[in-house]
């Protein structure tokens, strides 16, 4: 079709004189069609042409007949000035029509062409323009109108439709001829074997084409803004804590960390608790029933035990008597702080300044909605060491947001069970200016550290954020459903661009 088209096309440049538009010329062809054969003959300077966008006004089937027969309210009015002594409103549907006597009626009322006299229409002159018959006839001929206010007055009205026609104005090019030589795309053998090759008209090599898109993979955003984190605390000297398990026992996901069994997170409505199995194991070693990680677990277990019932490392503790039961209950992660827990009792073993940072997936028994969702990730970053205070913990803060961009900080007194000092971490947010919460932070309690074993004087560091957060803010999403879950768009995932926090 595309080589019968540049030979009609060339063709018609023979047979007219100046510039033509192709659906004059061409009105039954598709768009990619007649593009088709433009780009071929204009990459060969046959043609010049331009792509012409305009709206064009399509009557509709009143408005045809309209077109044809004239308007309601002419109607209306001829059968009025007909009947000389005038003519009842009741008759009027019988002569004209019942959906002309409805509009018509009206429409000659306030253009003045008739008046009533009780229930009698009479002619009030002699004679009428049918200015919305013209309009139309105009509009039929044109396919469009002088007066913009017309067209919208007539959209309104229902007779016309509005849609966007895409042209092109074609005129011959410098080197136009009346025929187009067939092109060969490839230089065979039997050419060159030949000598046919010497005759031939090769296709020119387009070296500025652009290649096909190669189909291929995309990470998820959150993917991407996970490895700025990971990058920056790898710059910070941190270490990668694993995360694989997202079933954790009640004493690793809360009793640990000192989370009395009555806490409110605790509760159904909070954490989602596995049927099947329903319970774990004491804390142990896989290996040996006897070994000295063994007996270390022994200890710890004992000693959280006390902590939380009796009081212990100069605590009071909570006072109420401790169930082991509720302690073995599985439940699905409602943090990776169990995991820090983890490995500070692995720290214990041999204590000594540490770094460690975790991201991944922790799961809250939560109402869905623009901002809230029953799992999302976790960001987690723990420092250990002896002599910490909390200014220093204020001022490594400052650093680690100063490598995200964020550089205005306010904190806000804020309780954990498991911390003493906590901070709430506000930044200032300058494309929604104002102050956003960005993490939590605080202290881990001596009933959280000493229990494990480790040192009296050591001190360690706790805070986190989420992913999602975050990851909204650099790529625009207002609805966190939008990035995780089945409603994710893939075209979304496939086009963003990789991201890069605003990094000092």
């Amino acid at each position: 079709m595309a080589d019968d088209l540049t030979s009609n096309v060339l063709g018609y440049l023979s047979d007219h004189d100046g510039p033509f538009l192709t659906n004059d010329a061409f009105p039954s062809l598709t768009f990619v069609t007649i593009k088709s054969a433009l780009d071929r003959l204009g990459s060969r300077e046959f043609i010049i042409y331009k792509q012409i966008d305009r709206e064009e006004a399509t009557l509709t089937d009143e408005a045809e007949g309209i077109a044809a027969n004239g308007s309601h309210e002419a109607k209306v009015f001829e059968a009025v000035r007909k009947a000389v002594e005038g003519l009842k409103i009741g008759d009027l549907p019988g002569i004209v029509g019942k959906e002309s006597a409805k509009v018509g009626q009206g429409k000659a009322f306030k253009e003045g062409w008739i008046k009533k006299d009780r229930d009698v229409l009479k002619a009030n002159t002699e004679s009428i323009v049918d200015t919305s018959q013209e309009q139309l006839l105009t509009i039929q001929k044109t396919r469009t109108h002088s007066d913009a206010k017309v067209l919208g007055d007539l959209r309104k009205r229902k007779l016309i439709t509005m849609q966007k026609v895409i042209s092109f104005e074609v005129a011959k090019g410098p080197k136009y001829a009346k025929e187009f030589a067939k092109e060969e795309t490839d230089l065979t053998a039997d050419m060159l074997a030949s000598g046919t090759w010497k005759n031939v008209h090769l296709k020119p090599y387009n070296f500025e084409a652009k290649g096909a898109l190669t189909p291929s993979g995309a990470l998820h955003p959150l993917n991407k803004v996970r490895q700025e984190f990971r990058q920056i605390f790898f710059e910070m000297g941190f270490e990668e804590m694993p995360t694989d398990h997202y079933v954790e026992s009640g004493f690793w996901n809360f009793d640990a960390l000192f989370v009395p069994q009555q806490h409110p997170a605790r509760d159904l409505q909070d954490t989602f608790y596995l049927s099947d199995p329903a319970e774990a194991d004491k804390p142990r070693d896989p290996d040996s029933a006897q070994s000295p990680l063994q007996k270390r677990y022994d200890q710890y277990w004992k000693n959280i035990k006390e902590v939380h019932q009796d009081g212990k490392y100069g605590s009071i503790g909570y006072r109420y008597p401790y169930i082991e039961e509720e302690s073995l209950r599985l439940v699905l992660r409602t943090h990776t702080t169990a995991t820090s827990t983890y490995m500070l009792h692995k720290l214990a073993a041999n204590p000594r300044p540490a770094r460690y940072f975790s991201i991944d997936r922790v799961f809250r028994n939560e109402t869905v909605d623009a901002t809230h969702l029953a799992e999302f990730h976790q960001v987690e970053g723990v420092i250990a060491d002896f002599g910490l205070t909390l200014g220093g913990l204020i001022g490594f803060m400052e650093v680690f947001y100063a490598k995200m961009g964020i550089h205005k900080l306010r904190y806000k007194p804020a309780y954990n069970p498991y911390t003493e000092p906590s901070l709430e971490i506000f930044g200032f947010h300058s494309g929604l200016q104002k102050w956003v919460e960005i993490g939590n932070s605080g202290m881990f309690r001596p009933e959280m550290l000493e229990p494990m074993g480790l040192p009296k004087d050591m001190r360690v560091y706790g805070w986190g954020l989420s992913l999602e957060r975050p990851t909204m803010i650099k790529y625009g999403v207002n609805n966190i459903r939008a990035l995780l879950g089945n409603k994710v768009d893939l075209n979304f995932v496939e086009s963003n661009p990789a991201v890069r926090l605003d990094k000092d």
